[in-house]
C-alpha cells in the first residue's frame, strides 16, 4: 500500500525495520537455544535437531556443532525442493516439505552438507601421502610412519564425511609394513625380541602397540566431528574372498600381499581388540567379516 501511494522512503524504512526485527528474533532464538543447551542434562537432550547418541558429553565443541544445524536443514531442503521442482514440478516439491513438516516422512542427515559414509582405497595414500587431500604427511615408508600417517589420513577423510570411513585394506597394508620391518615370516617368530631398549619388546608386542596407537587415537573425540570420534570400519576376509579381491594386487614396490601373514594378523587383531574391549569402551572400528559361501556353508572352514 505504501509503495502504491508512492511513499517510497516510508516503505523502505518499514522494510528495513521488519528485517531488523527478524534478525533480532533469530539471534534471540539462538540465545535461548544456547542457554537451554547449557542447562540440559546431556548433549542428546540439549540438541534441538538430530540428537546424536554417539556424543557422551556436552561442551563448547558440541554446542558449536549444534548452532548451525537449522541453517543446514533449510539449505538442504532448498536444494532438494529446487531439484524436485525442476524434475517433477512445484506441487510435488510443496508436498515433500509438507510431509516433512507433518512427520509423514523423515529425511536423514539434513544437518550436514557432507556426504554420508564412504569406503576408500588407501592406495593413493601409499603413493602420495595426505598432500592431495589437504594434509602435509608424506607417503609412509616404515611401520611407524604407517601408523601415524594412517591416523592422520582417516581423520582428514572423516572430516569431509558425516558418516563412517571404511578402510577395508587396513590390515593388508599394516601386514605389508610389518613384513618390511621384520620379514615375511614374522608371524612365525612373533616371540622374538626385536627392541633393543630396556623394554625388550617382542615382535608381537610391537604389533599390538601399533594396534593400540591406531585404535585409541581414532576413538578420541575430534572437533571436526562435533566432538565425536570418527566412525571407522575395517574388514576381515577368508582366503577365497581375499583372493577374489586382491589376487592380482601389487604394492608400489611390485610385491604382492601374503595371505599367510595377513591371516595371522587378522586373527591377532580380533583377539587383541576383543580383550581390549573388556578394559574400556571402544566403539571403533566396526568389524565386518567377508566370507564366500557355497550352498548353506562357508567355503573356508578355517574361518
Amino acid at each position: 500500500a505504501l509503495m502504491r501511494e508512492k511513499y517510497f522512503a516510508v516503505a523502505k524504512a518499514y522494510m528495513l525495520y521488519r528485517q531488523k526485527h527478524t534478525e533480532t528474533r533469530e539471534i534471540q532464538s539462538k540465545m535461548n537455544f544456547l542457554m537451554n543447551y547449557c542447562n540440559a542434562q546431556n548433549a542428546a537432550t540439549g540438541s534441538k535437531f538430530d540428537a546424536n547418541a554417539n556424543v557422551e558429553k556436552k561442551n563448547i565443541a558440541t554446542l558449536i556443532g549444534e548452532l548451525p544445524k537449522k541453517n543446514f536443514i533449510d539449505l538442504n531442503r532448498k536444494m532438494i525442493t529446487d531439484r524436485i521442482k525442476e524434475m517433477y514440478g512445484k506441487e510435488l516439491a510443496d508436498k515433500y516439505i509438507g510431509m516433512l513438516n507433518e512427520h509423514f516422512i523423515y529425511k536423514n542427515d539434513e544437518t550436514s552438507l557432507a556426504n554420508y559414509c564412504a569406503s576408500i582405497t588407501m592406495y593413493p595414500w601409499l603413493l602420495n601421502g595426505t598432500l592431495p587431500i589437504g594434509g602435509n604427511s608424506m607417503p609412509p615408508t616404515n611401520l611407524k610412519s604407517f601408523c601415524g600417517g594412517f591416523i592422520n589420513m582417516v581423520f582428514i577423510v572423516s572430516s569431509m564425511l558425516s558418516g563412517a570411513c571404511a578402510t577395508p585394506e587396513f590390515l593388508m597394508y599394516l601386514d605389508y609394513f610389518i613384513r618390511k620391518e621384520y620379514g615375511d615370516d614374522y608371524f612365525g617368530r612373533s616371540g622374538d625380541v626385536v627392541d633393543l631398549s630396556r623394554r625388550q619388546r617382542t615382535i608381537d608386542k610391537m604389533i599390538t602397540d601399533c594396534f593400540e596407537q591406531i585404535v585409541y587415537s581414532i576413538n578420541q573425540p575430534t572437533g571436526a566431528r562435533n566432538f565425536q570420534a570418527v566412525f571407522w570400519n575395517i574388514s576381515y576376509y577368508d582366503r577365497h574372498y581375499f583372493e577374489s579381491l586382491f589376487g592380482e594386487f601389487l604394492f608400489p614396490d611390485g610385491s604382492r600381499p601374503v595371505w599367510e601373514s595377513l591371516s595371522w594378523l587378522q586373527k591377532r587383531f580380533m583377539k587383541w581388540f576383543n580383550k581390549e574391549r573388556t578394559k574400556t569402551v571402544l566403539t571403533f572400528p566396526v568389524e565386518t567379516m567377508a566370507l564366500l559361501s557355497r550352498e548353506e556353508d562357508v567355503i573356508d572352514t578355517e574361518y
